[in-house]
C-alpha cells in the first residue's frame, strides 16, 4: 500500500480501549488496534503511540473528589503505562517489535524516555509507545502528544477518537450537527471546540503539525488516515474551515 507520511505519531485516548466496557481494558479492541497497526508498520511507515488513562483513572477527576492534583495526576500518569505495557504485548504477539518509554523511571518495565533513542528505535521500524504522560503534572496526555509529536519530527497526529471528525455541536445531543473536513488551528482555538485541549493545540500551531481527528472504532481507519485519505477533520494552518 502506498503511504502519505513516513513518521507519524498516534494519539490514543484510554477510554479507546474500553471498547463496550465500563471500565479497564478489552483486549479485543487492543488487538484491534495492534493489527491496524501492524499494517501500517509493514507498509514502511514509522509509528509512535501516546496511549492516555482515563479507562484506568483520571486526574481530573480524582482532584475533583478531594484528592491533590499533583498527586491524582501521577497515579493517572501510572495507569498510561499499564495501558502502553498492554498495547506492547498485543503488537508483539503480531510480530511488531515495540519499545514503551516512560516519562517516569520505570526501569524494570519500560524504558526512560530519551528523544534520541526514540528517534533510532523509530528508524529501525520498532514502535514506541510514549508512557506516563510528559512526566508533569498538569499537563494532558494530548499535550504529550504534541509535545512528542515536535520532538520526533512526526509528519502529523492523528487522533483516534469514538467521532468520525470535529463537529459544531455535539453530535449525540444534535443529530443536525455538522461535521468539518478542515479546520485552522486558530478556529479551534478561538471557537474553543475542545479537539485537544488548547495547549496542545498551540504546540501544533507553533510547529506546524497537523492534527488528523478520526474514528477508530472504524476498522481500516488507521491506514486510510495513514494513505492519506479523507476522513474525519484535519486541523492545520492552511485549512479553511469547511
Amino acid at each position: 500500500m502506498g503511504t502519505t507520511y513516513q513518521r507519524v505519531l498516534l494519539k490514543l485516548s484510554g477510554e479507546a480501549l474500553m471498547g463496550e466496557l465500563a471500565y479497564g481494558i478489552d483486549p479485543s479492541v487492543v488487538q484491534s488496534i495492534a493489527l491496524e497497526v501492524a499494517e501500517v508498520v509493514k507498509a514502511g511507515v514509522e509509528v509512535a503511540i501516546v496511549v492516555g488513562g482515563g479507562n484506568i483513572f483520571r486526574g481530573v477527576k480524582g482532584a475533583a473528589a478531594g484528592m491533590d492534583r499533583a498527586t491524582a495526576d501521577y497515579i493517572g500518569m501510572i495507569a498510561t503505562v499499564m495501558n502502553c505495557l498492554t498495547l506492547q504485548d498485543s503488537l508483539e504477539r503480531e510480530n511488531v517489535p515495540t519499545r514503551v518509554q516512560s516519562a517516569i523511571t520505570m526501569q524494570e518495565v519500560a524504558e526512560p524516555y530519551i528523544r534520541r533513542r526514540a528517534i533510532r528505535h523509530l528508524e529501525k521500524k520498532r514502535v514506541v509507545i510514549f508512557g506516563a504522560g510528559s512526566g508533569n503534572p498538569f499537563f494532558t496526555t494530548d499535550t504529550t502528544a504534541a509535545l512528542r509529536a515536535a520532538e520526533i519530527d512526526a509528519e502529523v497526529i492523528f487522533k483516534a477518537t469514538k467521532v468520525d471528525g470535529i463537529y459544531d455541536a455535539d453530535p449525540k445531543k444534535h443529530p443536525g450537527a455538522r461535521r468539518f473536513q478542515s479546520l485552522t488551528y486558530s478556529h479551534v482555538l478561538t471557537h474553543d471546540l475542545q479537539v485537544m485541549d488548547s495547549t496542545a493545540i498551540a504546540l501544533c500551531k507553533d510547529n506546524n503539525i497537523p492534527i488528523v481527528v478520526f474514528d477508530l472504532t472504524v476498522s481500516g481507519n488507521v491506514r486510510r488516515a495513514v494513505m492519506g485519505e479523507s476522513i474525519g477533520t484535519i486541523v492545520g494552518g492552511s485549512h479553511e474551515v469547511i
